[in-house]
């Protein structure tokens, strides 16, 4: 017997990675739905490459009762408000948006990272999925904290425009074409130019100067991994339509070579580790993307630090950023909590 699984924001790039990675994982499903905004009801997306074609239904009128899981990947503002109804009907809600995350009630999960954490989903019937740059910095950064004790973390972010979604990537490709063609370029997602530039702002600025996107890298890294790490961050977008990089500077508390942390590396569960210190000899975003590895390259030993390590960090923000993770959790949830399917 399998679970009744709602899709929400089903017509966005993240619910449309959520629908695809459910039906390539194979998720035990007797019955799927694909919810979304008013505006989108009727609209058909596909089911993975299965075939079959899903007809949007209006969030505001969904009836809860009866299913499962729902996948929320809608913004805070849907999450905020329908989350709690889909959880009060006995429909476990792993959410992708930010609202729910530092709610100290709703586990933040990945399920390479934390699983134990899952039990805690009942408090409020909620789990939330975490940021997209930090659930693949925490699943390289967890092997090596269990081997070393990771004591800080500098990390700069090369973040690509689906992070910003749908329109973020049109806006990458409109002003491409019109430098190309010599029209006028315009900004309209982005704060500047965003087609052969780098934008050192993600999210929206703190009164210390930093912005939201690097606290949340901050305070999710904390909460997911170890709350005394140290997390430094400053966050830049990238003309790259998909996959998020990291340059990721540790420190650890205990001595831990290269060669020792490639080793580890390889191993470790959700990582692929690709480093032949050769031309080519590591992995950028144009590999990534489609895949659910959060791969790592260029690990080397900072000499600048006591006991200090650089590593090269890659992944396909739509998949284990956002879309595998969350149905990731979904799977551990029916291992060891639902155990229906």
């Amino acid at each position: 017997m399998g679970y009744r699984v709602a899709v929400v924001g089903a017509t966005g790039n993240v619910g449309r990675e959520m629908l695809a990675v459910l039906a390539e994982r194979e998720f035990p499903c007797d019955e799927v739905a694909a919810v979304a905004s008013a505006r989108s009801t009727g609209t058909e997306v596909e089911f993975g490459d299965t075939g079959k074609m899903l007809k949007c239904r209006n969030i505001e009128h969904f009836d809860w009762a009866g299913w499962d899981i729902a996948l929320f990947s809608a913004g805070s503002g849907p999450a905020k408000e329908y989350a709690p109804k889909a959880a009060a009907a006995g429909c476990v809600v792993i959410d992708n948006s930010s609202f729910y995350r530092m709610d100290p009630d709703v586990p933040l999960i990945v399920p390479e990272v934390n699983p134990d954490a899952i039990e805690e989903y009942a408090k409020k019937n909620i789990i939330a999925n975490p940021n997209c740059s930090t659930a693949q910095m925490v699943v390289a950064l967890k092997p090596l904290h269990d081997a070393a004790g990771i004591k800080r973390v500098v990390v700069s972010t090369y973040q690509s425009t689906s992070g910003a979604g749908k329109a973020g990537m049109d806006e990458l490709f409109a002003q491409s074409r019109a430098i190309f063609v010599g029209d006028q370029v315009e900004s309209h997602k982005f704060t500047k130019q965003i087609a052969f530039n780098v934008i050192p702002h993600i999210d929206s600025f703190l009164d210390d100067g930093s912005t939201k996107e690097e606290w949340k890298m901050v305070v999710e890294t904390k909460k997911i991994l170890d709350p005394k790490i140290k997390v430094t961050a400053t966050c830049v977008r990238v003309p790259v339509f998909v996959g998020h990089s990291e340059s990721i500077n540790i420190e650890f508390e205990r001595e831990l070579s290269a060669e020792a942390a490639m080793d580890i590396l390889r191993e470790a569960p959700g990582v692929m580790l690709i480093d032949k210190r050769e031309d080519g000899g590591y992995v950028t975003p144009v590999e990534c993307v489609g895949d659910g590895a959060t791969f790592v390259s260029r690990v080397r030993e900072d000499p600048t630090v006591e006991n200090g390590l650089n590593i090269w960090c890659v992944s396909d923000n739509l998949r284990k950023g956002a879309a595998l993770n969350a149905v990731q959790i979904a799977e551990l949830l029916g291992r060891r909590c639902l155990k229906k399917g």
